[in-house]
């Protein structure tokens, strides 16, 4: 074939394999089987193969590809995300509506009503009807940069049906089906990874995934709801929401099937009530239904407040409430010690899943809903998510229950406990506890801390045992001849195993202070006190003074890690780490980063390729500092247009002048990016 051949036959495999994508994906009926499907696919690939300067980033061979991404770039949204207002009760929609009728003077409104999924919210960009931008709602003006993952979603055209010229912006929620989510956890159970807590949560971690295969293989669903962004000259413009939907769906996105046009208030409550008895039939979770006025132009007119639209309103389900007995009330021990109380329950079904164990928080927590063992108590789940124990059914008491007492002693090693004055926690006091040891071995190799692959609770109570590992530390001088032979060990799950040590060992010092365990030192902690101070020595020789002096960090933090320094055990460990060779610095990391530390800037005048932000967040970027007024202590002044003052006084103090191209030379140099207009 010639040239001109290959193209008009990968373009047509194209557009082949991407229809069938939509009829299967989105439309849910399919023309071909999965034979003839795969067939199509391979043909693609090898005319790919064969010719690489022809493959494009919407060819459907491209939805998992390119390395794992560092970070996630923020990107500001062209059209705010805002967040949605609250109705609790059918009242709260009828007020709803008189503010509607009274704002825009329409004596009977249209209503869109949509199921409110229970997922991620995302804001999709195409270019000409290819998708070239895909972002996280994040703070609703700035999201975090998700393209390669979203890609990985089937559902998720990366050509729309129709070549449309210029921008085209939708929004969208991202989900995972509850049937995908039950099968990832068992697979997390088997891998002996901490488990998702809900459908939600689940599909959020998969698609911040730093490695999008990671995301292609967690079988993410969407549907989209919004028209945010369409360029002029691209046709005539939906007026309605209703339109919008059946626009959206033309275009190959999906849309869900459950939303209906109500010509009235009173057929909106209808559906919300009847999706509030058959929520638990869908295969996704909702938390409630969207209502939106139907035409744009009246939603236009209504406006925003700071933080939603007046034109629509979130109706959320109350939760689900069941009653159930407390058959006991055990004790667990974390990794600091606290001694938590814990509810198990008469299996119940609620809010979708079987429950039979409750946290009951603390004993305060007990004592003031007088919670006793062999109760019948009304359960629920806080968020359709956490299951709680709302109050006793007091009148049901048969008189045989007891009163729960927390023990003195600690369940596991028998020390002594303690409950500090003011505070609601006990704790146990003893400096070995296997159960503070199991946790935090188990809290030391997890995901948010050192990442230890395949490292699970089992494993670790296995290798605690046999006496392999009596601190954190020891995980790095196992050896194989340690775990071959060991009961679920074979030649590759131990070379697997140390092989996931070793990768640990390059886990930067934010994770790596995270990974200690100390109390009160969450993750965004550990990053505010590394990033202040730049190695594990400076924290730990810090005085109490020097610790107050990062921000978000208070008298109680600085307390803990004051008291975690001058434990010797702590200390002993700490040299353990050390020695198996674990990152106590990021002073070079640092460095690297931003070369520019230590530098002021001052910029004045117009900018013609750079906004003046843009320039401000790019030297901030790499380490220096962005000033208003210009002094001796100056570095650099910045010059564009019609300069100021600031100009004259930086020639008064000798201070080095640069131009608009001095500086884009000097971000490229220093490994910046260049951000223009």
């Amino acid at each position: 074939m010639s040239m001109e051949d290959v193209k008009k036959k990968i373009e047509e495999l194209r557009l082949e394999i991407n229809r069938h994508n939509c009829l299967y994906y989105v439309l849910d009926r399919p023309e071909i089987t999965d034979a003839k499907y795969d067939q199509l696919m391979a043909e693609l690939i090898a005319l790919e193969e064969k010719y690489p300067e022809l493959i494009s980033e919407d060819s459907p061979t491209q939805r998992v590809g390119g390395v794992p991404a560092e970070a996630f770039r923020t990107v500001e949204h062209r059209i705010p995300l805002l967040s949605l207002n609250n109705a609790f009760s059918e009242q709260e929609l009828r007020d709803f509506e008189q503010r509607i009728k009274r704002l825009t003077g329409e004596e009977k409104p249209e209503y869109v009503a949509e199921l409110k999924i229970d997922g991620l919210t995302v804001a999709l960009t195409y270019q000409d009807g290819v998708l070239v931008q895909g972002a996280t709602r994040g703070d609703g003006i700035k999201g975090e940069e998700i393209t390669t993952n979203l890609k990985t979603i089937r559902t998720i055209p990366l050509r729309l049906h129709q070549t449309l010229p210029g921008l085209l912006t939708v929004r969208g929620e991202v989900y995972m089906n509850r049937k995908d989510f039950e099968e990832l956890n068992r697979e997390r159970e088997e891998n002996e990874e901490s488990l998702f807590a809900n459908p939600r949560n689940a599909a959020a971690g998969s698609l911040r995934q730093l490695d999008p295969k990671v995301t292609a293989a967690r079988r993410l669903d969407l549907f989209f709801y919004d028209l945010l962004w369409w360029e002029k000259g691209q046709g005539e413009a939906p007026v309605t929401q209703w339109e919008a939907l059946t626009t959206l769906k033309g275009w190959g996105l999906k849309v869900n099937p459950s939303s209906e046009l109500c010509s009235s208030l009173e057929e909106v409550i209808a559906f919300c009530r009847k999706w509030q008895e058959q929520r638990f039939e869908l295969p996704y979770e909702i938390d409630g239904i969207v209502v939106k006025l139907n035409s744009l132009t009246l939603q236009a007119e209504m406006g925003f407040t700071a933080k939603a639209p007046r034109a629509k309103i979130a109706y959320k389900f109350p939760a689900e409430e069941v009653e159930t007995r407390v058959r006991d009330i055990l004790v667990n021990v974390g990794r600091t010690g606290a001694l938590t109380p814990l509810a198990v329950l008469d299996p119940v079904r609620v809010a979708g899943s079987t429950v039979s164990r409750a946290t009951l928080h603390n004993e305060d927590y007990i004592k003031e809903k007088d919670i006793r063992i062999g109760d019948p108590v009304i359960l629920r789940k806080a968020g359709d998510v956490i299951p709680e124990v709302v109050r006793v059914v007091r009148e049901k008491r048969t008189g045989e229950e007891r009163e729960f007492l927390m023990p003195s002693f600690c369940p596991v090693c028998g020390a002594s406990v303690y409950r500090e004055p003011d505070q609601a926690v006990t704790r146990c006091l003893g400096s070995s506890c296997p159960a503070q040891l199991r946790e935090l071995i188990i809290h030391f190799a997890s995901r948010e801390a050192m990442n230890i692959e395949g490292l699970g609770p089992s494993i670790i109570n296995l290798l605690l045992e046999k006496g392999l590992i009596s601190d954190p530390a020891d995980l790095y001088n196992l050896k194989y001849e340690d775990l071959l032979g060991l009961e679920r060990f074979g030649e590759k799950s131990a070379r697997n195993l140390l092989a996931a040590i070793e990768r640990s060992k390059d886990t930067p010092l934010p994770r790596l202070l995270f990974a200690l365990g100390i109390r009160n030192v969450g993750a965004e902690v550990a990053r505010r006190l590394a990033g202040c101070f730049l190695s594990m020595d400076r924290i730990f020789k810090a005085s109490k003074e020097e610790l107050l002096t990062v921000p978000e960090i208070g008298e109680v933090i600085a307390e803990s890690v004051l008291h975690y320094a001058g434990e010797e055990r702590n200390r002993s460990l700490l040299e353990k780490l050390r020695q198996a060779g674990l990152k106590f610095s990021m002073e070079d990391a640092v460095k690297e980063a931003q070369p520019l530390a230590g530098q002021t800037f001052v910029l004045t005048g117009s900018l013609s390729t750079l906004t003046r932000s843009s320039a401000e967040e790019e030297l901030r970027k790499l380490g220096a500092k962005t000033g208003s007024a210009v002094s001796r202590n100056t570095d650099y002044v910045v010059v564009g247009a019609d300069p100021g003052s600031k100009y004259q006084k930086a020639l008064e103090l000798g201070i080095k002048i640069l131009s608009e191209e001095e500086l884009i030379n000097l971000l490229e140099q220093a490994g910046g990016s260049r951000i223009s207009e």
